[in-house]
């Protein structure tokens, strides 16, 4: 099985994807990875094989949603910071209305994530 799964964190919240990425080493160098740009590079640094593209402000957001519609992603983990204001915003409510629209499972914080992870552990084992 190879997972697509598009990454996506804001500002305040990378620290916690790359937290994510490492405890979750071992599932996640089994799968595809696409992240938005700055993530991408975060992730990067820790070596993992990521596909990176746009920012998020940039039109990044608007790219994994554009993949979510066309199949081409298993799941998004996207880390949104609730407490910050973000310019970007209407994109990033389309990309979660495109995951609604298509079925394809979003986790919006860690412990969804982790949980979203576990289940597909164990559907595959």
């Amino acid at each position: 099985m190879n997972l697509r799964i598009a990454l996506i964190a804001h500002d305040g919240k990378k620290s916690d994807m790359v937290s994510f990425i490492l405890n979750n080493q071992a599932f996640l160098k089994e799968a595809s990875l696409f992240a938005t740009g700055t993530t991408g590079s975060k992730i990067e640094e820790e070596g993992f094989k990521v596909i990176k593209l746009l920012s998020g402000p940039l039109g990044g957001d608007a790219q994994i949603a554009t993949m979510v519609a066309t199949g081409d992603v298993d799941m998004v983990i996207f880390f949104r910071d609730p407490l910050d204001r973000h310019p970007h915003e209407p994109d990033v409510q389309m990309l979660m209305r495109q995951c609604d629209v298509h079925n394809v499972p979003l986790a919006t914080n860690p412990k969804a994530a982790h949980y979203l992870l576990r289940g597909i552990e164990s559907v595959f084992n």
